[in-house]
């Protein structure tokens, strides 16, 4: 965890926990929605619903959290970018499948106590799918940052946000 000892690299991982939040957003919009309105296994839903939220994160990051990273194409880094999320996928796939019921078993018994907003299957794929996203996102922002976006200097200062003229 030396790379987050430097200001600009716990910026970046802000930076990157703050697109993941809101491309975590678009995966269980789009998670629910499939579950929802197809007949989809909630496994197979959360493996569309990942890759939808990885090409929201890619581009994200392409052009904020690691705007200074050019000396690669957009191809190459984007090829590199679907690598590690389809080995995070693989990592998130299974544990989102072991975790699933116990989550479920978990909200059924706080049900009998408390009001819940959804079924508790529902709500505990939810919080089941929001665990493993979690612990995707460590993966996710070192295996990037060693090698899709390793074309910045680890430390360097990243570059000023660009503001409209006139503001």
């Amino acid at each position: 965890m030396t790379l987050l000892r430097h200001p600009s690299e716990r910026r970046r991982f802000y930076q990157f926990a703050f697109v993941g939040t809101l491309g975590a957003g678009v995966d269980l919009g789009t998670f629910n929605l499939l579950r929802m309105l197809t007949p989809l296994h909630p496994v197979v839903a959360s493996v569309f619903s990942f890759l939808a939220a990885a090409t929201h994160n890619f581009i994200w990051h392409r052009y904020w959290t690691f705007a200074d990273s050019r000396s690669k194409s957009f191809w190459r880094q984007w090829s590199q970018f679907v690598f590690i999320n389809a080995i995070g996928v693989s990592i998130r796939t299974p544990l989102f499948a072991l975790l699933r019921w116990p989550f479920i078993r978990l909200v059924a018994v706080a049900g009998r106590w408390l009001p819940l907003p959804w079924s508790a299957e529902r709500l505990g794929e939810n919080l089941a799918l929001g665990t493993v996203m979690l612990i995707v996102l460590f993966w996710n922002f070192f295996a990037n940052r060693y090698w899709t976006y390793n074309d910045v200097q680890v430390g360097a200062a990243a570059p000023p946000v660009r503001r409209p003229a006139g503001r």
